[in-house]
């Protein structure tokens, strides 16, 4: 399925309005309500909308402590990968697991937990017992500037 400026607009909409209604989305895209509707389905069909999400304030649900999180591999094979990819799946607290090149780490991930105390547990109980992790560094977050899920669509 190819885009056109329609359905980009459709998806510059949906990202930072997901709770937009049908008509209102027609409107602001200059559609019907029916042919908006089909383009939306069309969309979500063809995999270019993967799902609809409530965006919650970490702090408001106590997590006030996110961290990044840099991990080296002991041995780079696909089976110690996936294994640890499952491992870190598992782990609510994990919001992001990237695998990153360019520098000594292996991995990237993103968690959210309530305090230093809670960031221990994790680390020392947790993700250093992941079979292959072979070391950890972490950067605290002191402030999110920017905090962007909206992709850009052209």
């Amino acid at each position: 399925m190819e885009c056109d400026r329609y359905d980009r607009r459709i998806l510059e909409l949906l990202q930072r309005e997901g709770r937009i209604s049908n008509q209102e989305l027609a409107d602001r895209v200059s559609l019907s309500p029916s042919a908006c509707l089909r383009r939306v389905r069309a969309l979500e069909e063809s995999g270019f909308i993967t799902g609809y999400r409530a965006i919650l304030d970490a702090r408001r649900l106590g997590l006030s402590l996110t961290a990044l999180l840099h991990i080296s591999m002991d041995s780079h094979t696909p089976e110690r990968f996936a294994h640890f990819e499952a491992e870190v799946a598992r782990i609510e607290e994990v919001l992001e697991c990237l695998l990153v090149t360019g520098q000594s780490a292996d991995y990237q991930l993103k968690i959210v937990v309530t305090d230093m105390d809670a960031y221990q547990e994790l680390l020392l109980n947790r993700i250093t017992r992941i079979e292959g992790v072979s070391g950890v560094h972490t950067s605290f977050v002191l402030r999110r500037v920017l905090d962007n899920t909206a992709l850009p669509v052209r």
